[in-house]
């Protein structure tokens, strides 16, 4: 016949012990993930100030009301959560385009600051999106 072991000491827990500590770690784990999660969500980056400055962007733009053209905040919000609009909003600044928010065109290339490198657009959108 097999041998169970005793167990050397039973400590009775008070069932209602068991039931706060789950609340509570479960509560805990829900706020450090909600807390993550909007943290990822919506980490702004560190604004890529030279490129900022070449292409004059603070001529039109500021970050949080609209100018002679929208908001960074704006543009963020509006393009945030759309499939491809990085890959439209890089192609505009690299080549100019008409306007979406009422009458002013972003400016070509040329007329703010030269050209720009795909890599630099990228840069530049990832940015704003961030905001």
């Amino acid at each position: 016949m097999p041998r169970v072991p005793t167990p050397v000491a039973c400590v009775p827990v008070n069932p209602s012990f068991h039931r706060r500590a789950s609340k509570t770690l479960f509560h805990t784990a829900a706020v450090c993930a909600a807390a993550l999660y909007t943290v990822a969500a919506h980490a702004q980056l560190v604004e890529p100030t030279e490129l900022v400055d070449q292409q004059h962007c603070m001529f039109c733009h500021t970050s949080d009301a609209p100018f002679l053209a929208p908001s960074f905040h704006q543009i963020a919000e509006r393009y945030r959560d759309k499939p491809n609009a990085n890959v439209m909003l890089e192609d505009k600044l690299r080549h100019g385009g008409k306007a979406h928010w009422g009458d002013m065109a972003m400016p070509l290339p040329a007329d703010r600051g030269g050209p720009l490198s795909a890599e630099d657009a990228r840069t530049l959108v990832q940015w704003v999106l961030s905001q």
